[in-house]
């Protein structure tokens, strides 16, 4: 079944996608607001894509159901991972990946995105995806069922760029964990473009207008 979400186009007729997930606990209407500050006056047209996570009990929360792509046991958010929730929400990514296709937009322009929770689902899911996509962001998350990864990956999105961006004073997502993950797909072969700032578990300026540079020049390089 295909995740509601909420929608946003820069102009008619789109020739981007963007797909952004959210972090625990919230949903797809966290990151609407971003649009207009992150997208630049010369971009062609881009539709976002914001999903609503299923709600499910979340353990580290006292089983209190909130949204979240799938669920966290402890403090240690790396281990004892939830591996049948995470592989559970990339089916639902590739869907909206699918829907995308079937609303005109190839795989080479549909960009993933996401927060926290939804920093490791972009990871997780982009890069098993069968179709090359234009690119990967993951904001103050890390990337789940690592071990997995290599030989489950797709030779497709064996090089689709990287943007990874970290606070280094983030108390949720340890900046530790992020920069392993990193580490881990420099070693794989991804390029990787990272940035840290001096910041908790959030987002700053400084960091959207990175994105805003590093998301134009991918516009300028995909093919017609």
């Amino acid at each position: 079944m295909l995740l509601d979400c909420v929608q946003i186009e820069t102009a008619d007729n789109p020739r981007f996608s963007v797909i952004w997930l959210h972090g625990l606990g919230a949903d797809g209407n966290d990151f609407g607001p971003i649009v207009p500050e992150l997208v630049a006056k010369d971009w062609p047209s881009i539709r976002f894509i914001f999903p609503h996570a299923p709600k499910r009990p979340i353990t580290i929360n006292g089983g209190m159901s909130m949204r979240a792509w799938y669920d966290i046991s402890g403090m240690e958010i790396a281990n004892k991972q939830d591996e049948a929730g995470i592989r559970a929400s990339m089916i639902h990514l590739d869907a909206l990946i699918a829907r995308e296709n079937a609303r005109g937009i190839a795989s080479s322009r549909i960009f993933l995105a996401g927060f926290s929770q939804g920093a490791a689902m972009v990871l997780s899911g982009g890069l098993r995806h069968t179709e090359a996509l234009a690119g990967i962001i993951a904001l103050s998350g890390y990337l789940p069922l690592d071990k997995q990864l290599a030989e489950e990956r797709s030779a497709a999105n064996a090089k689709v760029p990287l943007f990874i961006a970290h606070g280094s004073m983030d108390p949720v997502v340890p900046q530790a964990l992020g920069m392993l993950s990193r580490d881990f797909l420099r070693g794989l072969g991804y390029p990787v473009e990272w940035h840290s700032y001096p910041m908790a578990h959030q987002v700053c300026a400084e960091e959207i207008a990175d994105l805003r540079r590093w998301i134009g020049e991918r516009l300028t390089t995909i093919a017609e």
